[in-house]
C-alpha cells in the first residue's frame, strides 16, 4: 500500500492520502488527544506526542505538528501508523460511539428566517465552490451563521490556524460570497 503525502498551505500541517475512502460522508475534526478517544487511528497518531491536531476527510488524513516539530523526524512514524491501519482495514471509530450519527453543523448564530433565501445561497456556494477547494488543501470549512451581512464560518484541519487562512477568507471566500450573494458585506471566522 502506498499513501501519498502533499504539502498544505499550513506549514505545520500535512496531508496524508492512501488512496481510498477514508470517512463514507462527512468530516471529522480532532483538536485534542481527548477527541480523539473515540477513533483508534487518531488517537494513535496523538500518541507520537508532537501531533497537535488530526483531520479526517473523504479521502484523506490530515496531520498538524506541534510548534518546533521537524516533519522529516515525524513523517516515518505518521506513514507508519497510518500503513498499520489501513493495511489491517482497522475501523475508524470504536464501535458505540456514535460516529456513523450524522448531525448537523451547529449554528454559533440564532439566523433570522427573513435571511432564509440569502443564507441557502450562501450554503450552496460554500458546499460547491469552497469546501472543494478548502479540502484539496486538507481542511473543511463549515457554516456557523449569518447575522447583518456578516458571514461566520469555521475552518478545521490544516486550515485552522493556517498562517493564510484570513487572506482565504477575506480575498477568496469573501471575495465569492460577495459576489454573488449581493447581501454579504464580510467573512469572519469563529
Amino acid at each position: 500500500m502506498l499513501i501519498e503525502t502533499e504539502t498544505t498551505p499550513n506549514p505545520a500541517t500535512l496531508k496524508f492520502i492512501p488512496g481510498r475512502k477514508v470517512m463514507d460522508s462527512g468530516t471529522r475534526d480532532f483538536a485534542t488527544p481527548e477527541d480523539a478517544e473515540i477513533s483508534p487511528l487518531a488517537e494513535a497518531l496523538f500518541t507520537l506526542g508532537d501531533v497537535e491536531g488530526v483531520f479526517f476527510g473523504s479521502d484523506f488524513v490530515s496531520v498538524t505538528a506541534g510548534p518546533g516539530t521537524n516533519w522529516f523526524d515525524l513523517k516515518p512514524d505518521v506513514l507508519s501508523i497510518l500503513l498499520d491501519h489501513f493495511s489491517a482495514d482497522m475501523p475508524l471509530f470504536r464501535a458505540g460511539s456514535a460516529a456513523g450519527i450524522s448531525v448537523a453543523a451547529e449554528s454559533d448564530f440564532q439566523d433570522d428566517p427573513e435571511d432564509e433565501d440569502v443564507i441557502v445561497q450562501i450554503k450552496e456556494l460554500i458546499e460547491t465552490r469552497v469546501r472543494p477547494a478548502v479540502a484539496n488543501d486538507g481542511g473543511d470549512i463549515i457554516y456557523r451563521g449569518f447575522d447583518k451581512g456578516t458571514v461566520y464560518l469555521k475552518m478545521q484541519g490544516a486550515c485552522a490556524g493556517c498562517p493564510s487562512s484570513t487572506a482565504t477568507l477575506k480575498h477568496g471566500i469573501e471575495s465569492l460570497l460577495k459576489h454573488y450573494v449581493p447581501e454579504v458585506t464580510a467573512v469572519q471566522a469563529v
